[in-house]
């Protein structure tokens, strides 16, 4: 071990000088005539003084390591520590926003069911949210895709698009425009994020956590699914990689937020799934099936969220005409159709599909509902909605191959949330905390099933596809 130490610290000529390696050799002194005993005694001086130098050079070295090791360590535990302070404080903050917008939706439904001549409204709601919005100077587009390109870039964002979608988003909702919460969530979280960072006088890496951050936080206070939070915000800004820097930050923010809107009263989203069937070769190829099905409905369903309102756009680029006609024939279809299930979220029919109770067309006319409101510049969220189309699609698609509806439902759910945003981690954990973990190898197939048949298409067009899904191949290239 001696040896080793002085190679590596001292040089050679010095360690030769130190440790001899041939102790037999002709000592010249002796030649010379000088007394051994002489010789013995300042030999003995020498070495003293090249031990002492040798165990300075060692300590020397062994100190400066110790200083490295100390300081890295404590780099380590004051990023710990910052982050969960700030992250903390986001979540505290995400958690009150996200609760309050919860019941302002939740209020604006309830007033919509009990009061449903108010959806007559729609058409001149849409103007109030148009004018809101050029009021404001905010383009109407503007909205998730820019807090994915911020991830990205680390471009900046502006704090006036939370209030502009938390509002636009009650008035889709109490107006009965069919859309979900998550995209205004995602909003209001980044928004918030954004706010904070701004405060801290954060530097523009550490802005990019904080955006998502503030969207893992908001988006738990709403489903009450922090664990989900948490991976859809490692998941959603690139597609093949896990962005895994914001792991920690955001699962503090989303249990923090999770916290405070259990404490508000919040009550989280859960179902039991009651006829699970038995794992065998049976259950896995239907399971297949639903997740095939619900693959191909996705990528009509994004191919309609998201191109669909850009060609409008391009007929009728008067928006305030466009959201009032748009709005006028939702209000049509839905005196039509003689049912008030498909405006809104549509909360009741997936509580309904999940126990096995569902129209076969629900998905249809859900589909066409969505597609209307997003076309016509509502504003909301499509992952509920998304949750609808599944679940309903799935309960209808597990009647025809003998699979029980309210358990194909649930993989139907699931395996549209994870073919529509490209999320498949995210969509296994929400499988978990949904529908528990008696069934977690038939959610796994549907989500890998459904992952890799939606192509690159997606609700959010601003999504990085880094790798390929058929192959290990890098192809850095945007959603469709």
């Amino acid at each position: 071990m001696k040896n080793d130490i002085e190679k590596d610290i001292l040089p050679q000529d010095h360690a030769d000088s130190v440790f001899d390696p041939d102790p037999h050799r002709e000592d010249p002194l002796l030649h010379e005539g000088s007394s051994p005993q002489k010789y013995k005694f300042s030999e003995k001086i020498s070495d003293w003084h090249n031990q002492e130098a040798f165990w300075k050079d060692v300590s020397h070295v062994v100190v400066e390591k110790a200083e490295r090791k100390t300081k890295s360590a404590s780099g380590y535990l004051l990023s710990f520590l910052k982050w969960i302070i700030i992250a903390g404080i986001v979540g505290l903050f995400s958690g009150g926003v996200g609760t309050l917008f919860q019941v302002s939706v939740f209020y604006s439904t309830q007033f919509r069911l009990s009061h449903d001549k108010i959806i007559l409204l729609l058409p001149f709601g849409g103007l109030l949210i148009v004018a809101l919005y050029h009021l404001a100077g905010i383009r109407m587009s503007y909205g998730t895709n820019e807090l994915i390109n911020a991830v990205h870039t680390g471009k900046k964002i502006t704090v006036l698009l939370a209030p502009l979608i938390f509002l636009g988003t009650v008035i889709t909702h109490l107006m009965g425009g069919s859309a979900g919460r998550e995209s205004a969530a995602l909003q209001l979280g980044g928004c918030l994020g954004v706010r904070i960072g701004r405060f801290l006088r954060l530097n523009p890496d550490d802005m990019r956590l904080m955006v998502l951050c503030g969207m893992s936080g908001v988006f738990t206070a709403l489903f009450g699914t922090p664990v989900t939070s948490t991976f859809f915000s490692m998941e959603i800004a690139s597609v093949g990689v896990m962005y895994y820097p914001c792991f920690v930050p955001c699962l503090i923010s989303s249990l923090v937020s999770y916290t405070f809107a259990l404490r508000c009263g919040a009550v989280p989203t859960r179902f039991v799934l009651e006829n699970i069937p038995i794992l065998n070769e049976i259950s896995v190829f239907q399971v297949v099936c639903i997740a095939i099905i619900t693959a191909l409905i996705s990528i009509l369903f994004c191919v309609s969220i998201t191109r669909i309102p850009e060609k409008v756009g391009k007929i009728c680029k008067n928006e305030y005409w466009r959201v009032f006609i748009g709005g006028t024939l939702i209000v049509l279809f839905t005196f039509m159709i003689g049912t008030r299930d498909y405006n809104g979220m549509g909360s009741a029919v997936i509580r309904s599909a999940l126990h096995g109770s569902v129209s076969g067309d629900a998905f249809i006319w859900k589909f066409l509902f969505t597609m209307l409101t997003f076309a016509a510049g509502f504003k909301g969220g499509a992952i509920v909605p998304a949750f609808f189309i599944g679940s309903a699609l799935g309960a209808a698609s597990g009647s025809l191959i003998g699979l029980d509806p309210g358990f194909s439902a649930a993989v139907g759910l699931v395996a549209m949330f994870c073919s529509a945003v490209n999320c498949p981690a995210a969509a296994l954990v929400l499988s978990v905390e949904l529908f528990g973990s008696q069934a977690l190898v038939l959610f796994s197939v549907a989500c890998g099933v459904s992952y890799m048949l939606s192509g690159y298409y997606s609700l959010f067009t601003s999504q990085n596809i880094l790798y390929s899904k058929l192959k290990a191949e890098f192809i850095n290239i945007h959603a469709k």
